[in-house]
């Protein structure tokens, strides 16, 4: 059976390769990102794009509006925040990191949860959160917190969301995208605030992770084989964070 799957940052580094994996799987998909990022970088060929901002409560709202039932709803969307100390960082940056990461996690998840709803069958949320929502490192402190709080919606929708839409996450460590860079969508505001080459060297597994690397769980998390999974989140770190 075809799907109806929809990504909020699809255009992003791995957004792009779930898209592709999902529209090269037989599904139907939805890009949903920011309306500059879809004319600079486009969707696949077959994938309609839908702009979106989730800073705008009334734009994320109309565009979930014309989507129809949803059999899965993927939320990539979100950038970091620069490197400094949280007593060095200035409350309009909190604010910022905060707005587009978690109240735009909160408000995307609101919007798609009706439509989700609405599929025939059994439908399935995944927020991609991250690591340090839960491994916390100096430097990463809106970001982290965020993510954490990220992780907590993740469960109280799985929740509230039962028995008919699933929703879980996936926490990655570093993956190597324009992400590290301010996200695909956005200026390039600072510089890489990790050491890549340090972070493969701590790894266990002996490299840093890519895009594939964290597709392949969304996939699974979406799918039949992870019917019995949610509240939880999948852990994408090369061994680097065993909870």
């Amino acid at each position: 059976m075809t799907r109806k799957i929809a990504i909020l940052g699809a255009c992003g580094g791995i957004g792009r390769v779930l898209t592709r994996r999902v529209r090269d799987a037989g599904d139907t998909v939805i890009a949903l990102d920011l309306a500059a990022t879809l004319t600079a970088a486009p969707p696949p060929e077959g994938v309609r794009g839908v702009a979106m901002n989730l800073h705008d409560a009334d734009q994320v709202r109309d565009g979930f509006a014309g989507l129809g039932p949803l059999d899965g709803f993927v939320n990539l969307a979100g950038y970091m925040s620069p490197h400094r100390a949280l007593a060095d960082t200035p409350v309009e940056a909190f604010d910022e990191v905060i707005a587009g990461n978690l109240r735009g996690a909160f408000l995307a998840a609101q919007a798609a949860l009706p439509l989700l709803q609405a599929a025939p069958a059994g439908a399935a949320m995944v927020n991609v959160a991250s690591g340090l929502g839960a491994h916390a490192r100096p430097g990463f402190g809106p970001y982290a917190a965020a993510k954490a709080g990220m992780i907590s919606l993740t469960k109280t929708l799985a929740l509230e969301a039962a028995p008919h839409v699933r929703v879980n996450a996936v926490g990655p460590s570093v993956v190597d995208t324009e992400f590290l860079r301010g996200g695909a969508g956005r200026d390039a505001r600072h510089d890489t605030p990790v050491d890549l080459a340090a972070m493969a060297r701590a790894t266990p597994l002996g490299r840093v992770a890519s895009a594939d690397d964290v597709a392949g769980p969304i996939l699974f998390l979406l799918g039949d084989q992870s019917a019995f999974m949610t509240g939880q989140v999948l852990w994408i770190n090369g061994g680097g964070y065993m909870p």
